[in-house]
């Protein structure tokens, strides 16, 4: 017997129908958040099958509205679902914003949302904000170094307890600004004092000068003290720098002193040379004698008598000279 060729026919489309109707279903539960609309209605948050619809087609994840605002719902927050997803779509953190907001009606901040959601697509951690508007933040400075008048240097650290001003949040300067006028304030305050002993027995007058510039003036910060944890002597800046000078004023000296003994060496060779030359022409002149004694013999103008007493007086006066100069010695000795 051959099976019922009907009934095959009835099951394979019974089958075929119970797929497709399968997948739209899953289709529809996937587009459609059934599951998060029944969350949401049970939370109290009032919102539609059509809008969530309307979040998919916008490319808006629904539970990235939806579980935030049960949060505020829960909270007490009136907040409108299109602000939410403005600001989703604007890039900004929605759950960082209603933590803040939740922080702040619990400390009793006065903080909406259209701010809150400025502070965030401003690049600024909202939520740590009202944190630290509520409990202040300590800023700790690095080692400062600043000079007395005296050449002393003097290093300081200093801690500065600031909190945040939630209105100059956006658009107010930061923590690294709040660090460099504190150091600004350190130095200038230790070097209008006349000696460094003043600053080490009074360090608390460094905080009330700093304190006085108002030094939060435009960040988002408001400093409430400045308190010195740590001051120490450095180096002698003026004594290092007198040494340097008077080295390098040494070093000028000794280099005029080598030029002026470096010009008399050569005036001196140029004197021996001098003297060389000199010599060689009295040489030149003592070699000429001999020709004008025998010229004047020959011409008849000196005779042999003359040059014999010419002589005698030559070696009369060597003589004389050899005597001198053995007393001269004796003398000195």
């Amino acid at each position: 017997m051959f099976p019922n060729t009907e009934n095959t026919t009835d099951w394979i489309g019974f089958l075929f129908i119970a797929i497709i109707v399968i997948i739209v279903i899953s289709l529809f539960f996937r587009f459609v958040p059934v599951g998060l609309w029944v969350t949401a209605y049970f939370s109290g948050v009032k919102v539609s099958i059509g809008t969530l619809v309307g979040m998919r087609l916008r490319r808006v994840a629904p539970q990235d509205i939806i579980r935030p605002l049960i949060k505020a719902t829960k909270a007490g927050l009136d907040i409108d679902i299109n602000e939410l997803e403005a600001h989703y779509l604007a890039g900004g953190d929605i759950n960082q914003v209603i933590n803040a907001l939740i922080a702040a009606q619990r400390a009793n901040i006065d903080l909406i949302f259209k701010q809150a959601a400025a502070i965030d697509l401003a690049g600024r951690n909202v939520f740590e904000a009202v944190q630290v508007s509520v409990n202040p933040k300590v800023i700790e400075t690095p080692v400062i170094a600043a000079m007395a008048m005296n050449g002393i240097e003097v290093k300081a650290r200093a801690k500065v307890t600031v909190r945040a001003n939630i209105e100059r949040l956006v658009g107010g300067a930061g923590e690294e600004t709040i660090i460099a006028r504190v150091g600004e304030g350190i130095v200038t305050t230790v070097g209008s004092a006349a000696k460094h002993t003043d600053v080490l027995e009074n360090p608390d007058s460094i905080s009330k000068t700093v304190l006085r510039k108002g030094l939060d003036s435009g960040t988002a910060f408001e400093i409430l003290s400045i308190d010195i944890a740590d001051i120490d002597v450095g180096r002698n800046i003026g004594a290092s720098l007198q040494m340097e000078q008077a080295q390098a004023d040494k070093n000028i000296a000794q280099a005029k002193a080598e030029e002026r003994r470096s010009m008399a060496i050569a005036q001196e060779q140029e004197m021996i040379a001098e003297v060389q030359k000199m010599r060689a022409r009295v040489v030149e002149a003592e070699a000429e004698v001999p020709l004008a004694l025998a010229e004047a013999f020959r011409s008849g103008n000196i005779g042999v008598m003359d040059y014999y007493n010419m002589k005698n007086i030559n070696a009369d006066t060597k003589m004389r000279n050899s005597i001198s100069g053995s007393t001269e010695r004796e003398s000195d000795q």
